[in-house]
């Protein structure tokens, strides 16, 4: 009984430094940047109409604010995509970025951006939302093609990692043929990035990454079941190939949701994971999933901080930033793993 009171204090304790974490994170984007502004007037701009009409609301709430809800949403989406292809593949060092998913995406979003602006003059959110959802689940067919032939994890992460080559080649490769308008944008693009986000891109993100996150919490008990065994979970009555397909769908859908408004974003997916099980010492599923997202979305906020901040008025690539955080943790883990086994 002491012993479920701990790991229940402990994630009380975690979800509120978490929820801390964010707010003060948001706070911060709000407040730091290239224009000066105090919290004061940070205050007054979002609570009051003192400041309307003016430079600095504008800024704030034309330009901040959009920025950092993006980046929290795709943040909280890329931890949790990075859970499922992980609980999918049974593997902690799995993740869209690194088994070429993103970079699927990528490539078939750079298509449909060139072709369909010459046609028809621009793409919407949810078209580019959908054109990288189909090149996701071209590159998880790949690799899962690629999983029925081998059981090495090893040989299959390399499997990925060389259709993310493929599809960046490829990508590199469409944007020499574009416009030269269009190739400053997907040169910028394919760097990543959440600046240039707006309203309406915020409503469609949050469209879609919510109601993914909602679907995949309605498989906390399929995921917990999965995890002890397939013969474990089809002996519950559990459909293990519809959850297979029902994992694929979603992190796709997270992952293309990504990669169409800020471009592919390396080792979020694989990191916050991992240290969302340090924070809460345990792999339960209910716990794993809220604090992924949390984790991911507190990391993205911190890292576009950085990004845009840190060399002002130069920005950084946001995946510069997460490579630089989360590529330690990556190395960690299979240190600590190789330790383990020997």
């Amino acid at each position: 009984m002491k012993e479920q009171t701990k790991k229940a204090l402990r994630c009380e304790i975690g979800f509120t430094l978490l929820a801390l974490g964010v707010l003060v994170a948001v706070i911060l984007n709000i407040w730091v940047g290239s224009a000066n502004i105090s919290v004061a007037d940070v205050f007054k701009i979002l609570f009051t109409d003192a400041f309307e009409g003016d430079a600095v609301n504008t800024i704030v709430w034309d330009l901040r604010l959009p920025r950092l809800c993006a980046a929290a949403l795709l943040g909280g989406a890329l931890g949790v995509s990075g859970y499922l292809i992980q609980t999918y593949f049974r593997n902690p060092i799995c993740s869209p970025f690194e088994l070429g998913i993103s970079s699927g995406a990528k490539m078939v979003l750079a298509f449909c951006t060139v072709v369909v602006t010459n046609f028809l003059g621009g793409m919407s959110g949810v078209s580019m939302v959908l054109a990288s959802f189909v090149g996701s689940l071209i590159s998880m067919g790949f690799v899962l093609l690629c999983a029925g032939k081998t059981k090495n994890m090893a040989i299959l992460l390399i499997i990925g990692i060389m259709i993310g080559y493929i599809c960046s080649a490829v990508t590199d490769l469409i944007i020499t043929f574009a416009k030269q308008e269009e190739i400053v944008n997907l040169t910028f693009w394919s760097m990543g990035s959440f600046s240039g986000t707006d309203w309406k891109d915020v409503a469609v993100i949050a469209g879609f990454v919510l109601t993914a996150f909602a679907g995949t919490l309605l498989l906390i008990k399929p995921i917990g079941a999965f995890q002890l065994g397939e013969g474990y979970a089809q002996s519950m009555g559990m459909n293990v190939r519809l959850f297979r397909v029902l994992v694929i769908l979603l992190s796709s859908l997270l992952s293309a949701c990504v990669v169409a408004f800020a471009g592919p974003v390396s080792f979020v997916g694989i990191a916050v994971p991992h240290l969302t099980k340090l924070i809460f010492n345990t792999s339960k599923p209910s716990v794993i999933l809220p604090g992924s997202f949390l984790l991911g979305a507190l990391f993205c906020l911190i890292c576009d901080l950085i990004a845009r901040t840190i060399f002002a008025p130069t920005e950084l690539a946001i995946g510069t930033v997460t490579a630089i955080f989360g590529a330690p943790v990556v190395i960690a883990m299979l240190l600590n793993s190789r330790r383990k086994s020997a």
